[in-house]
C-alpha cells in the first residue's frame, strides 16, 4: 500500500521517549525516496495523457461547431468523445492517486527529519560542542553536520554577547554540588582546583565545572 513505509518512519519517531532519538533509519528512508521516484515516473506520462485527451476533446468540439454534421456522424462523434472522456477520467484518477501518495510521503519524510532536528537542536543547549558517542552513532551524516553548525552558531553568539545562555535560568542556591563519579576520568584541572575524578569518588565541585560531565 502506498505511503505505508513513510508512515512507519513517523511511527518509529513517535514511539521514542520524548527528547530521545533512535538510530536514523537509512534503509527505510531510502525506500520511501525510491517509492517517491516511482510515483513521479508514473505521474509524468499520466499528465501527458491527460493533456492529450483534453486536446482531442477540444478539437472534436471545435470541428463540430465549425462544420455541420449529420445525425449519424454526430452519434459516432459522441461515442468517440465518450471513449476519450472515460480514458481521461481513468488517467485523472490514476494521477490523483500517485500525486496524493507523493505528497503524503513528502510530508512524512519532512516530519521525520524536522522532529529529529528539533531534538538535536535541544541537545545543543545541554552539551557543549561534542555529543556523546552513543548519541552520535544514532545520527545521519547530515544530522551530525546540522548539530555542528548549530552549536557553532550558538557558541559564536554567546561569545559576542559574553554571556553563557545554556546555564540554568534560575540561580542555584549553592555554587557547589555534591557529585559521585561514575567513570574513571582521572586528574583534571577545574576552575578552582585540581581534582582526581576516580570512579565512585564523592566530592564537592563547582556546578559550572560539573555540568559538562553531568550532561555527558
Amino acid at each position: 500500500m502506498y505511503g505505508r513505509k513513510a508512515s512507519e518512519l513517523v511511527k518509529e519517531f513517535a514511539s521514542s521517549e520524548p527528547g530521545q532519538l533512535s538510530t536514523f533509519n537509512n534503509d527505510l528512508f531510502a525506500q520511501v525516496l525510491e517509492e517517491c521516484d516511482g510515483h513521479l515516473l508514473h505521474l509524468q506520462p499520466l499528465m501527458r495523457n491527460i493533456q492529450e485527451h483534453e486536446n482531442k476533446l477540444k478539437d472534436k468540439r471545435r470541428s463540430e461547431d465549425e462544420m455541420g454534421i449529420s445525425e449519424d456522424e454526430r452519434g459516432k462523434s459522441e461515442a468517440e468523445k465518450t471513449l476519450i472522456q472515460n480514458a481521461l477520467k481513468s488517467d485523472q484518477f490514476g494521477a490523483l492517486v500517485h500525486h496524493l501518495s507523493l505528497v503524503r510521503n513528502k510530508r512524512c519524510l519532512m516530519a521525520y527529519v524536522y522532529n529529529r532536528a528539533e531534538v538535536i537542536k535541544s541537545l545543543g543547549w545541554m552539551v557543549d560542542s561534542v555529543l556523546p558517542e552513543e548519541i552520535q552513532e544514532k545520527l545521519s551524516s547530515a544530522e551530525k553536520e546540522y548539530f555542528k553548525n548549530h552549536t557553532s552558531t550558538l557558541q559564536s553568539y554567546m561569545s559576542e554577547l559574553d554571556l553563557h545562555l545554556t546555564v540554568d535560568m534560575v540561580p542555584p542556591k549553592d555554587p557547589y554540588i555534591k557529585v559521585r563519579v561514575l567513570d574513571d576520568i582521572g586528574e583534571i584541572a577545574l576552575s578552582d582546583q585540581v581534582a582526581n575524578l576516580a570512579r565512585h569518588a564523592i566530592m564537592f565541585l563547582r556546578r559550572t565545572d560539573a555540568e559538562q560531565y553531568i550532561t555527558q
